[in-house]
Order: structure tokens, then C-alpha cells, then sequence
């Protein structure tokens, strides 16, 4: 009783709140009443403060001696020999006995019981030390103590993958992820060390290691030493996903062999690395192997068969394991003399459960040791999965493995051999993406319809006809062909980006590739879209090498001199010639322009194949579930999706060609060189101007008429023209007075065309027929005189002399901008609208680049859906531009020497 009150009085004692002095005096008026032997209290000692020759005995909670040749072990709790002592006795604490080891063993064993002769050095512990790699071995199978201890080295091939283990005391199997990742157990690069495992760096790892740790409650944010050392070899881990399918086997009499799984190569018979056999069972990435196999050696690896049954294996959410039976769709499977499963309908199958892989016993004939008449092998092996409908972390239907059996007649078997294939796919429903497509499909064309209607309507008011007769409906099907292949065109990127971004860079699985079969529709609206773009093309391009065109030339005769009258005998006054070199050099220079574009065609192509083929885009391609840009050749390369090809060098071709549009706009154009701008600017210091016709009644003006009165001077007074108008010293360029309009957009009148071409046909004459041409050299006399009548007449409209067909200025409104219509008809008077952003460029390739630059898009895509080959896409892509480009150019060429009368030659 007395024990347990003062234990209680001691307790209350510990929790009051007195102060130190009267605790202490209330300890000495109460514990002296208690015996020796019942005394409680005890110095208070850490067994860190034990000396180095005592240990912390757990009983007395005191530091105790060791005895001789003892120092304190380890933990400090107890003690141990001295390095080159041997222990004879323990009988724990500081009750052992040490003896010093022989001269000839100073090593002890690393039980400490024994000594032994060491193969190398010590450790500090007097232990044999053996090198890294190394294991140490004192004792025989039987538990001999060897006289001299030695090292062995652990087997780090492919036989065996071994290394020593942290004690250094066995050779344990490598880690799977060096097995897997290097063939070997040592992680060497590209690969990555990371937490214990070895990555491949071409997987789904995540680059981005995170190790702070973030306490909400309490406000705290530091750095986690386990976060940096594992957390992203664990990520990394879980990302690789697989597939768990085990199979039982059984041999031919039916007796269970093992449990065993699918990896390492058990269904392929197809001879590959262990990385890649196991990448068939990588979720996500649709598998495809196969290989032409001697006869000799299917006799050689099978001379009984095996049967299987497979599990898909899988874990519930009570975390309880459990296995499903793959079904089996035996293709050779017949059922009333009918191959059932060969069927389209699902609910005519017969599924069955096993199967074998190469059957050598029962094609023997006469004798079971002879060699088999017939062999049958399994040479194609499907295993495919389907994603449930709207799952949103990777639900799948059990899958089904289909099999086809082939069997060979063994006539020649050194010469024979055997195709066999195995797959992996995975399908999804796409109904729904099908009809969201036809949803868009259906709205974007009709669209393109009201689109194609005011094209339509528009080319009707330019060409001043107001019927609709069978050339206005082939105008709206050209119009209409053009906006469908955008429409198809915004479809089939949106759908490949869509499934690229989607698949690419989903963590739970929701979406999945369409497979081959599926893909045929996506193919046919490409196809589509480029057929159509292709005629838009061809359109724009016809329409630009006819249109007419003619420069005005300013420049009138300075004064009269002495001519010589042939045939007269004498001279006579006549005006000075205006130079034709001025007319001859402004056609030259709109020649240059007619194909300029607003990127490099040669630069756009090598940038998107060496994005493509080198920086390695064409991985993201790759029907698996990785996004990076490299792979590993150890690795398993899954086979290409065209999706994805199309969507990543769409949007690799849209991306290059953006960045070109804007740097030419934003830098070229301002401080190197702007061809356009440049050519109107010529025009105004060659004092001609451009008339040109794009349709009957529709075309453009660039006046050019230069505002010193004329161009053909010398090189001093051309100098100090420039020096004015820098200096404001002279008239604005502008049609009108005091602006500096220079482009319109001119709608002429019926009677203005009409007094036109009148004009025209004369210039034109001498290009028809040989027959119709008049054999005296008069016909070029009429087209001379041709072409002045022009010039004088188009200068004196520009003028206003012909009030009868006159012309005012104007600007257009904003709807008829957006649009590209004009609201109002030239009905008496020509209107010419102001037209500040050179929209003259649209009988250009200049102004259409991006029919041009989409076009050479689903060029390149099309020949790669068709070939499969970057490579000879881009060689192709270029050579057809370059052909185009050529014809542009060459019949441009002619329709311009034709129309204003410059002699072709003098165009380059």
C-alpha cells in the first residue's frame, strides 16, 4: 500500500503546478520512509552519453563498463570484440569473451565467430572486404567454414542478371526495371536512374520532378527529401499501364503444367527482344508482329503441343484479385459444315476458351517418333479490346482473342516456312464522333452554300449580266467546290488534332485511336477536301493567266526634232519618241510579282520535314499512349495512324506557315523588301499606270502618273525629284488632289467595256490565225497604232474628257467589304473605290496564299496517307509547285505581251 500511495503522491506531485523548491522539499519529508529497495528514482541518462568502452544497460538504465577487447556495438546497447577478435562466448551485455585472432587470420567471419584468412583488405570492422559486385562466400553448401574466404563475382549477363545484394552476401536478381529498360543491370543512358528504377527516357515520364510538400493546415511548404528521391519514379511507374493476362497450360494428355503470363513471348511466335514481346500488353498501344519461320525450327521448338487457357486478371474495388476467361474466336471453327465465326454477325459465333500454338503430333503418320506428314500452326493471333461507351477511367469489355489455324504439308521441310502474325488492337465506338461529323459536316456546308450564292451573285454583278444561264450555275459549282474543301478541310484537322491531343494526353483512359477499318471515312473527306482544292486552284489560276491588262504611259514628247523622210530625199520636223524602256521595264517587274509569295515554298518544306523526320514529330504519330519525340531502337515502334499523321503535319505545315505570313508581314515587308508596294511605287516614278480587267465589268487601277510631269529624264533632275517630294516640295501622288490613294477597286460601265474591247480587238489582231494575217508589214503599224489609241483613250478617261462615261471615287462600305460584293451598278457612270490594302494582289498569288498554302497541305498529306513517306510527300509537294509555278509564270507571261503589246522577249 505504501509502494502504490507514493507512486499516486509522486504522480500528483508531477502534475501540481508548485514551484521546484516545494516539490523538492515535499521529496524529502516523504521518500525517506521507503526502503533501499524500494527506491524509484534513478539519474537520468541518454544512452548517447555512454563512453565508447560502455554500453546502455536497458535493465538499470545506466551506462555499464565492457569488458577487455569489448567496445560498444552499434545501436550502444551492448558490446562486441574489437576488430581482429573472435567471439568465444555471448551471453549478452558485457558477458562475452574475445579472443585475438592468429596472425595468419586476422579476418573474422560476419558472424563474428570465427576467424578466417581474407582474399583482399579489411573492413573497419574486421571483416573481409570484397569489390563492388562482389559477393563474400566463408562458408561451403554444408555450412563448412573455409579456411580462406573468397569473392565471387555476380552474373550480370543475360544468363543470369544478378548482382550483389546490400549486405553483399548473395547475388539476387537485377531489378526488372534495369532488365526491362537496358537488357542488362546497369542503367546506362539515355535512360534515366531514378528512385531505384531504371526509365527509359522515350516512355511516359515525366520530366517535371515536384518534391515540395504543402501542409494546408498548418500553413507549411518545404522540400521533401522522399518526395525528391521517389515520387517521380513512382509517377512514372504507374503511367506504365499494362495489361495483366495470365494463362494455365496443359500438355497434350491434359495435365496442368503452370500458371504462367503472357509476357516474355508465350503467344508470339515471332523470336523478338523482351521489351518488345511486352509491349503487347502496354495499355493503349495497338500492337502488330510478324515473321516468315522455318519449318525446321517450329519441329525443333514444338515437338509436343501446349494448350492454353488465358485470364485477363484484375484487381476489384475491395482490392480482392480475380481472373476472367478470355473468350476465343476460332476462325477455323466449323459448326454444321459452316465456318460460323467467320461470319459478320457477332450472334452466329461459337467461342470457345482453348487454344495451342503449333500442333507436330497429330499430323504423324504411322509412327508417333517419324517425322509429321502435317503440322498445323496458329499463324494469325488477335487479341483485341473494346472501350466502353462514355468511361472516363478506361473501362473495357472483356476481350476476345481471335485465332486462325494453317495447316502445311511437310513435302520439303529444310525449304519451308511458315507466316505468322500476332496483333493487338483496340476499338471504341464511333458512332457519336460520326454523327457530331455529319452535324458540323451539315452545318459548315450549308454555310458554304450562302457563302458560294454571294460569290456567285457577286461575279454576276462584275461581269454586268444579270441572267442566269448555264455558265452561272458552273461558276457557283467552281465557288462551291472551293468553299466545301475548306469546309472539309476544318473537319478532317479539327478530327486529327481532336484525337491527337485527346489520346495523346489523356492520364485515364477515355478515348482511343479508330482503327484502320474506321479510318476509311476519315480518308474519303480528305481525299474530298483536296480534289475540291485542287479544282479551286486550278480556278484561280485560270482566272489569273487571262485577265486583261494594260499600262498606261504618261509620258508625253519633249519638243521636235529633224527627221529624215525615207524615200523623200529630205527631212522634216517631228516630235521626240517617248522610250519604250520605261513600259518594257514596269511589265517586267509585275511578270516578277505574278508568283510572289508571302512565305518560302523550299523553306516551308524543309522546315516540316526536318520537324517531322529529325526533331522527331513523327513519334506523336505512333498508335501508343507516349507523346515524346524519340524513341529508343531497343523499344517496340508501334505502327503509324493516318490520323495522326495528318493532324500532326497539318498542323506542323499551319504552324510554319503562320509564323512565315506573320514574320514577312511584321519584319520582311517593313525593313527588307515589300514587292507590292515597291511595284506601285515604280509605277509612279516610271509615270505609268496599270489598268486591269479581272472581270467584264470589274478590275483595278494604279496610278502611277508621275507628279513631276514626267519620268524619262536624267540621272541629275531624277535625283532632285526625289529630293522634293521627300521634302513636300511637290504634289501628292493620289488620283485625287492632295491625297496619296494610289490602288482602287474599279466598276466600270457597259459602254466603258464596250469602247474597250472595240479598241482592243485591234491590238489583239495579231495574234490570230496565220491565215487571217495580212502579208504586208501593215499589221504591225494597226497594232501600234492600236496600242496608242488605247493609251490615249484610257488616259483621257483616268482624265475625265468622256462625260458619257465618266467615273467618280468613292469608298466602299464595310459590308461590302466583308462581303466582296459591290451593292451599287456602274450603270452611267464607272466607280472607282478606294483601295488601301492593294487588293489588286487577288489576280496574284501574292493575294490568295492561303488557297495556295492549303492546298500544298493536303497535297502533302494526301501522297503520305497514300504512301506513307514524309520524304517523297515533301519532294513531290515541291515539285508540283515548282511545275505550277513555271506554267503560272510562262503563260502569264504571254497573256501580258499579248495584251499590252511588249514584246515577250524583253520578259524574264
Amino acid at each position: 500500500m505504501a509502494t502504490g500511495g507514493r507512486g499516486a503522491v509522486v504522480a500528483m506531485a508531477a502534475r501540481s503546478t508548485l514551484s521546484s523548491a516545494s516539490v523538492t522539499l515535499f521529496l524529502l519529508l516523504v521518500l525517506p520512509r521507503v526502503s533501499e529497495a524500494q527506491t524509484f528514482f534513478f539519474p537520468f541518462r541518454q544512452p548517447e552519453t555512454c563512453g565508447h568502452n560502455q554500453y546502455f544497460d536497458i535493465s538499470a538504465l545506466s551506462c555499464v563498463a565492457c569488458g577487455s577487447n569489448q567496445r560498444q556495438d552499434a545501436r550502444g546497447t551492448s558490446c562486441v570484440c574489437l576488430p581482429g577478435f573472435q567471439m568465444i562466448s555471448n551471453n549478452g551485455g558485457s558477458d562475452i569473451t574475445c579472443k585475438k585472432c592468429p596472425e595468419h587470420m586476422k579476418g573474422v567471419t560476419e558472424d563474428g565467430w570465427n576467424c578466417i584468412s581474407c582474399p583482399g583488405g579489411l573492413t573497419a570492422e574486421g571483416k573481409c572486404h570484397c569489390p563492388t559486385g562482389h559477393i563474400l562466400v566463408e562458408r561451403n553448401v554444408n555450412g563448412t567454414l573455409l579456411s580462406q574466404a573468397t569473392c565471387e563475382l555476380c552474373d550480370e549477363s543475360e544468363n543470369s542478371f544478378t548482382v550483389a545484394n546490400a549486405l553483399g552476401n548473395r547475388c539476387v536478381r537485377c531489378e526488372p526495371a534495369f532488365i526491362n529498360t537496358s537488357k542488362s543491370c546497369a542503367c546506362s543512358e539515355p535512360n534515366i536512374l531514378t528512385g531505384g528504377l531504371c526509365l527509359s527516357s522515350t516512355g511516359n515520364f515525366p520530366l517535371r520532378m515536384i518534391s515540395t510538400a504543402r501542409y494546408g493546415e498548418l500553413g507549411i511548404s518545404f522540400t521533401s527529401e522522399w518526395f525528391a528521391k521517389y515520387l517521380q519514379s513512382s509517377a512514372a511507374a504507374c503511367w506504365s499501364t499494362k495489361l495483366k493476362f495470365v494463362a494455365a497450360s496443359y500438355d497434350v494428355r491434359g495435365n496442368f503444367l503452370k500458371w504462367q503470363t503472357l509476357e516474355g513471348g508465350i503467344l508470339q511466335l515471332c523470336p523478338d527482344t523482351e521489351m518488345r514481346l511486352n509491349a503487347a500488353y502496354s495499355f493503349g498501344t495497338t500492337y502488330q508482329q510478324s515473321c516468315e519461320i522455318p519449318v525446321p525450327k517450329i519441329l525443333t521448338d514444338f515437338p509436343t503441343p501446349t494448350f492454353y487457357d488465358v485470364y485477363l486478371e484484375y484487381t476489384d474495388e475491395n482490392q480482392h484479385q480475380y481472373i476472367w476467361a478470355v473468350p476465343v474466336l476460332n476462325l477455323n471453327l466449323q459448326h454444321k459444315k459452316m465456318f460460323v465465326n467467320k461470319d459478320s454477325s457477332s450472334g452466329k459465333w461459337l467461342l470457345t476458351r482453348r487454344i495451342f500454338l503449333v500442333d507436330t503430333l497429330s499430323g504423324r503418320e504411322n509412327d508417333l517418333g517419324s517425322q509429321p506428314r502435317l503440322i498445323r500452326v496458329a499463324t494469325q493471333i488477335s487479341l483485341s479490346i473494346h472501350l466502353v461507351p462514355n468511361t472516363k477511367n478506361g473501362n473495357i469489355y472483356p476481350p476476345l482473342i481471335t485465332i486462325a489455324y494453317h495447316d502445311i504439308d511437310i513435302k520439303d521441310p529444310s525449304s519451308q516456312s511458315v507466316k505468322v502474325s500476332f496483333s493487338v488492337t483496340y476499338e471504341m465506338d464511333q458512332g457519336e464522333a460520326h454523327v457530331q461529323t455529319d452535324i458540323a459536316l451539315g452545318v459548315l456546308g450549308g454555310l458554304a452554300v450562302l457563302s458560294s450564292l454571294l460569290k456567285t451573285a457577286g461575279w454576276k454583278r462584275r461581269i454586268g449580266s444579270p441572267m442566269i444561264d448555264l455558265q452561272t450555275v458552273a461558276k457557283f459549282l467552281v465557288y462551291y467546290a472551293g468553299d466545301l474543301a475548306n469546309v472539309f478541310f476544318i473537319i478532317t484537322v479539327g478530327t486529327g488534332l481532336y484525337w491527337l491531343i485527346f489520346f495523346k494526353a489523356q492520364k485515364s483512359v477515355s478515348v482511343l485511336l479508330p482503327v484502320p477499318a474506321q479510318e476509311k471515312r476519315f480518308v474519303t473527306y480528305v481525299g474530298c477536301g483536296f480534289a475540291l482544292k485542287a479544282l479551286q486552284f486550278l480556278h484561280k489560276l485560270i482566272s489569273q493567266i487571262t485577265i486583261d491588262i494594260f499600262f498606261i504611259d504618261w509620258e508625253r514628247p519633249k519638243g521636235k526634232v529633224l527627221k529624215a523622210v525615207e524615200g523623200e530625199g529630205g527631212v522634216r520636223s517631228a516630235t521626240v519618241p517617248v522610250s519604250i524602256w520605261r513600259t518594257y521595264f514596269v511589265a517586267n517587274e509585275w511578270n516578277e510579282i505574278q508568283t510572289v509569295r508571302k512565305i518560302n515554298p523550299l523553306f516551308q518544306v524543309l522546315t516540316v520535314l526536318f520537324l517531322l523526320e529529325v526533331v522527331g514529330f513523327k513519334n506523336l504519330a505512333l498508335m501508343d499512349s507516349s507523346s515524346s519525340l524519340s524513341r529508343s531502337p531497343p523499344s517496340y515502334i508501334a505502327p503509324y495512324s493516318r490520323i495522326l499523321r495528318y493532324a500532326v503535319s497539318s498542323a506542323l505545315w499551319l504552324v510554319i506557315g503562320l509564323i512565315q505570313i506573320v514574320f514577312f508581314a511584321v519584319f520582311y515587308e517593313r525593313f527588307i523588301e515589300d514587292k507590292i508596294r515597291q511595284f506601285v511605287d515604280l509605277c509612279c516614278m516610271s509615270n505609268i499606270s496599270v489598268f486591269l480587267l479581272s472581270h467584264r465589268c470589274f478590275g483595278y487601277y494604279i496610278h502611277g502618273r508621275s507628279v513631276h510631269g514626267h519620268a524619262d529624264t536624267n540621272m541629275e533632275e531624277m535625283n532632285m525629284n526625289l529630293k522634293r517630294e521627300a521634302e513636300n516640295l511637290c504634289s501628292q501622288r493620289g488620283l485625287v488632289p492632295n491625297t496619296d490613294g494610289q490602288t482602287f477597286q474599279i466598276a466600270i460601265s457597259s459602254q466603258m467595256r464596250q469602247h474597250y474591247d472595240r479598241i482592243h480587238e485591234t491590238l489583239t489582231r495579231k495574234n490570230g490565225p496565220a491565215r487571217l494575217l495580212s502579208s504586208s508589214g501593215s499589221t504591225f503599224e494597226q497594232s501600234v497604232k492600236a496600242y496608242h489609241t488605247m493609251n490615249k483613250f484610257l488616259g483621257s478617261f483616268i482624265d475625265h474628257v468622256h462625260k458619257e462615261m465618266d467615273y467618280f471615287i468613292k469608298d466602299k462600305l464595310l459590308l461590302e467589304r466583308i462581303l466582296g460584293m459591290e451593292f451599287m451598278e456602274p450603270m452611267e457612270k464607272s466607280i472607282f473605290y478606294n483601295d488601301e490594302g492593294y487588293s489588286f494582289s487577288s489576280v496574284l498569288y501574292y493575294g490568295n496564299e492561303a488557297t495556295l498554302l492549303i492546298y500544298d497541305l493536303m497535297f502533302f498529306c494526301v501522297v503520305d496517307l497514300a504512301c506513307q513517306n514524309f520524304i517523297l510527300a515533301a519532294f513531290l509537294t515541291y515539285l508540283q509547285q515548282e511545275i505550277f509555278r513555271f506554267i503560272r509564270n510562262a503563260v502569264g507571261q504571254k497573256n501580258l505581251a499579248s495584251k499590252t503589246l511588249v514584246d515577250q522577249r524583253f520578259l524574264i
